[in-house]
């Protein structure tokens, strides 16, 4: 009791020594960004670790009795989507575009709306379904669902602060919350600024700017006091490039955008045609049916086509088994598209970082380049896949900069953004994120006006 009495002692003097106005309301602003910036970092952390736990408990299943997966990975997957759509139908996928339109539609006569999108309940069950895919060997990362996560952070402690407090943008508090949770994740600050701007708004950065750069900045510190300076991934070996890497660059980005955009086309697909599904149990179906074929391909192929896709990133960049099979890129793809469009929660962020790395590594075996190169087509990969499926070049590479800490390759990894976005739109002029940003929103409108009801998580 004491020491809760020397604190509030402390804190007012350092607040009656604020005598400037202006002063005394930036700080009020500021401490609930810093408030939900900890929680963010502590839950990111949290996440990862109970995350990591469920797809070692995976490969401990396929090592030990792989036919037992045969079982568990079908209930696993219905469980998953089931709780999705039972009691928070927008925790599917990965969660940013509910990000995006939840900042697209936040306003004081939406809050109900919003809340559908980003709260309390959506966190308890992204994180319980996103878990029981993991545990089912599903193709999805926790990227974007740490986005969707950290957002619904930041807008419950907009909500509970008092009447009497300055006032905050719920908008300003929702994108710095899903910048601060993509830093927080993948230990990428840069990143979760650039993702801001680039995927989260159009805004002029100037509205947004300290809180982005503050939230960041403790978010990630506050992940770092528990898992330790870490890099994503580590240090890939590029001294020493040849001079036609280049030529090699150019190939590997326009082919993983092809097939990234491609991708997100073919998910978008299958949504539309489950949307013609009348019938709830329909979706439990499908759900189980992915979840068959992923385990049947894992047995008769490949195992590469379950998990998040990091055993392969750091397989291919970080020993001398530098090159896969030719299906493998196909297996990435697939088993990222069941999961993807199975209706539970689930990212694609580092399921598509993976494919993409899956990409470089089969180019770089087709002109038997060294070990060196191979892993500058493995980056470029990355690169340009998730460029494919997210439209968003600067993000992409960023991330993987920071998360490889590499930046004599910056105009390699540059060069392969551009080329993965042109090649991109020629394929869709829109990215799958914004795409279901759009249906959400005419969802949750026509939920409001009584026109529709939640739907079955198509």
């Amino acid at each position: 009791m004491k020491i809760v009495y020397w604190l509030r002692k402390v804190l007012k003097g350092l607040f009656d020594s604020i005598r400037n106005e202006n002063l005394k309301k930036n700080f009020l602003q500021a401490v609930p960004f810093w408030i939900a910036s900890i929680i963010t970092g502590l839950m990111a952390v949290f996440y990862t670790r109970i995350f990591n736990l469920a797809e070692d408990l995976t490969t401990w299943l396929f090592n030990h009795d792989k036919w037992v997966l045969l079982i568990v990975s079908p209930v696993c997957f219905v469980i998953a989507w089931f709780l999705v759509a039972k009691f928070a139908p927008y925790s599917r996928g990965s969660g940013i575009p509910q990000v995006m339109a939840a900042i697209e539609m936040s306003s004081p006569k939406t809050n109900k709306i919003v809340e559908k999108l980003i709260g309390f309940k959506i966190i308890f069950v992204k994180v319980i379904s996103s878990l029981v895919m993991a545990i089912g060997g599903g193709a999805i990362g926790r990227e974007g669902p740490t986005i969707q996560l950290a957002a619904s952070v930041y807008k419950i402690i907009y909500q509970v602060l008092p009447e009497w407090w300055p006032k905050i943008a719920k908008r300003n508090m929702i994108v710095t919350g899903a910048a601060a949770g993509l830093a927080a994740t993948f230990n990428t600050p840069l990143g979760g600024i650039v993702f801001a701007i680039e995927e989260l708004t159009k805004t002029h950065f100037s509205y947004y700017k300290t809180a982005i750069f503050s939230s960041v900045i403790i978010a990630g510190l506050s992940a770092q006091a528990l898992l330790g300076p870490y890099l994503y991934l580590g240090y890939p070996k590029l001294d020493g490039l040849t001079n036609t890497i280049f030529l090699g660059v150019a190939v590997v980005a326009l082919i993983s955008g092809l097939l990234g955009s491609g991708m997100a086309k073919a998910i978008w697909y299958l949504f539309e045609w489950k949307s013609k599904f009348r019938l709830r149990y329909q979706y439990g179906l499908y759900a189980a049916g992915c979840a068959v074929i992923m385990i049947l391909l894992a047995f008769f192929v490949n195992r590469d086509v379950l998990g998040s896709g990091k055993d392969i990133m750091e397989r291919t960049l970080f020993t001398s088994d530098k090159y896969v099979a030719w299906y493998t890129p196909l297996l990435r793809i697939g088993g990222s598209m069941l999961s993807f469009t199975s209706g539970a929660a689930g990212g694609i962020f580092a399921p598509a970082l993976g494919a993409g790395a899956s990409v470089g590594s089969l180019v770089a075996g087709w002109f038997k380049v060294s070990d060196i190169d191979a892993n500058m087509l493995i980056l470029t990969g990355m690169v340009g896949f998730l460029t494919g499926v997210t439209r968003s070049p600067f993000t992409s590479v960023i991330l993987v900069l920071e998360m490889t800490n590499r930046h004599n390759v910056i105009f390699h990894l540059i060069l392969a953004g551009m080329l993965a976005s042109l090649i991109s739109m020629a394929v869709d002029k829109h990215s799958l994120y914004e795409r279901l940003k759009i249906r959400y929103i005419s969802e949750l409108l026509d939920e409001e006006r009584g026109l529709k009801k939640t739907p079955g998580t198509a």
